[in-house]
This record gives structure tokens, C-alpha cells and sequence, in this order.
């Protein structure tokens, strides 16, 4: 992982946890078979690729902050069941 690219990135994706979910989840993506989004080079390492897609906005994050999700409610009985859903304790 190269540090110009590291600087560069955490200007496009100033949070340091942000930065590092991102890139983690891009490099597995690529690891996965996906194909880069950039154009790369014999000595780019899958982190480096990750990085340059953040620095030319081929990749980006959406914040989920303020975000509410429902809670998760527990399954009604099924006929038959003699033992209570441990979801809902």
C-alpha cells in the first residue's frame, strides 16, 4: 500500500474508519473476481487499486448516520412449535 495514495484518499474520505471499510470491502470485492474500475498496472497491488478508484470518485461511501431501522419483531407461533422463539427474549 503505497502512502501518497493513502494521503489522496483520506481527502476524498476524510474518517479514518470510513477510509478502511471502504477500502476492505472494495479489496475483497477484487479478490472475489470483480473487476477494477481503474486502469492498473503489473505492480498495483488489490489495497492500491481500491485506493485509486476512492481518489478518481470511481468508488465512494453513503453514511447511514441518523439512520433508525426498525426493530425486529418476533415470529408468531407456528402450529406445532413447543419451544419459544429465542428471538424474542
Amino acid at each position: 500500500m503505497q502512502p501518497h495514495l493513502i494521503e489522496q484518499a483520506s481527502k476524498v474520505i476524510p474518517s479514518t474508519q470510513f477510509l478502511v471499510n471502504v477500502i476492505s470491502r472494495r479489496v475483497r470485492q477484487l479478490m472475489n473476481g470483480h473487476r477494477p474500475l481503474v486502469e492498473t498496472t503489473l505492480r498495483m497491488g488489490l489495497s492500491d487499486i481500491a485506493l485509486t478508484e476512492v481518489i478518481e470518485g470511481k468508488i465512494n461511501f453513503e453514511s447511514t448516520v441518523g439512520f433508525i431501522a426498525e426493530p425486529i419483531a418476533p415470529r408468531p407461533p407456528r402450529p406445532g412449535d413447543t419451544t419459544p422463539d429465542k428471538r424474542a427474549a
